[in-house]
């Protein structure tokens, strides 16, 4: 269960103390990875209040998820089509119904222990 929060904490912190550019022709990728990344963490996050978690499943889901997205940005740019807003709209999607289901388990073990006090 730590592992997303470790790699999200990690991520951050090396955001903010490293000075390095991403050039803007890859822009397009890093973004749908982050994408893709953020749908993967949130996942795990469900599937531990689920209590399914599963490391490797979670630690395959997140690379599978990065590479098919950025495979799909990157065969878009060279068909000429914006096929990377597929993955935006999927990972997207993906992502909202995973926060709403975190929404819902979290606001009923709110209920049941407010009911038992």
């Amino acid at each position: 269960m730590w592992l997303p929060f470790i790699g999200l904490i990690a991520g951050i912190v090396l955001g903010w103390l490293t000075n390095w550019r991403i050039p803007d022709e890859y822009s397009s990728y890093l973004s749908i990875a982050v994408l893709a990344a953020l749908d993967t963490l949130i996942g795990g996050i469900r599937a531990h209040l689920q209590n399914v978690y599963d490391e490797s499943v979670f630690l395959t889901g997140f690379f599978f998820n990065i590479i098919l997205a950025a495979s799909l940005a990157f065969l878009g740019v060279h068909l000429g089509v914006d096929l990377y807003l597929a993955a935006v709209f999927a990972f997207g999607v993906r992502l909202f119904q995973n926060i709403a289901v975190i929404r819902r388990i979290l606001l009923i073990n709110w209920l049941k222990r407010r009911q038992k006090s």
